[in-house]
């Protein structure tokens, strides 16, 4: 993520591309990957009763949303993940406004999916166990920031009752070495982020932050969730 705690996304795109793998070589020894706390989780008890055949759509935060976007986009039954932002005040900000923490704004996903194939309850599962660690308070590995907190928002009172279950589900079971900081409360409002922060993950593969932080986050998604896992991404370009 562009931030003044990140690497500046503009000048590492401009790097050949030997140089950008060996710097994330060096960036994954010294850091370690993001998702190297990715567990195995339980299935959610209370989960969605009535699939439908209409599209669904699931807002969470845990992050940048660069890897949260990436994981979902390799999920199957997803229809299309978008990065935006979500739980502030400011009407259409923008990426500099939400990453200098005074909007109140998270940088957040929206997830459109097919219920037939993948439920809400099972969206979290994959959300809690890869795609980011509920466990960190206003951050997520290297960046800080209220922008990065985890969070869901809920559009209606089932998928409320699903996520609150389940994080406490999560807490009673003791999966975690320390609590879940996850916020769960209403969906306002999502803005769609702007255009170049759309599909990054898969434009951009070889930039350190992508392949020390988000990569590993899909080989996860690829190891623990084989039966939801897909190679060809469904991307917002396609859209």
């Amino acid at each position: 993520m562009i931030s003044a705690n990140k690497i500046q996304a503009a000048f590492w795109n401009t790097l050949p591309v030997a140089i950008l793998i060996g710097v994330a070589g060096v960036l994954w020894s010294a850091q370690g990957p993001a998702a190297a706390t990715a567990i195995p989780l339980p299935d959610p008890v209370v989960d969605q009763q009535t699939a439908g055949d209409a599209p669904q759509v699931a807002v969470i935060a845990g992050g940048c949303f660069w890897g949260i976007q990436a994981v979902f986009q390799h999920t199957k039954g997803v229809q299309l993940a978008l990065s935006g932002y979500s739980g502030g005040m400011k009407t259409n900000p923008s990426y500099e406004e939400v990453s200098s923490g005074r909007t109140g704004h998270a940088e957040a996903v929206q997830i459109k999916y097919d219920p037939r194939e993948i439920s809400y309850g099972q969206i979290l599962k994959i959300f809690f166990s890869v795609a980011h660690d509920p466990t960190q308070l206003n951050r997520q590995g290297p960046d800080t920031g209220t922008q990065y907190r985890s969070a869901i928002f809920y559009s209606n009172d089932e998928q409320k009752k699903i996520a609150e279950a389940y994080v406490a589900q999560l807490g009673q079971a003791g999966v975690f070495t320390s609590a879940i900081v996850t916020k769960v409360g209403p969906l306002a409002v999502f803005y769609p982020a702007e255009g170049y922060h759309q599909d990054y993950a898969i434009k951009h593969p070889t930039q350190p932050y992508i392949a020390t932080y988000d990569l590993p986050k899909v080989e996860e998604l690829k190891k623990l969730f084989p039966d939801f896992y897909q190679a060809n991404p469904v991307t917002v370009a396609a859209r």
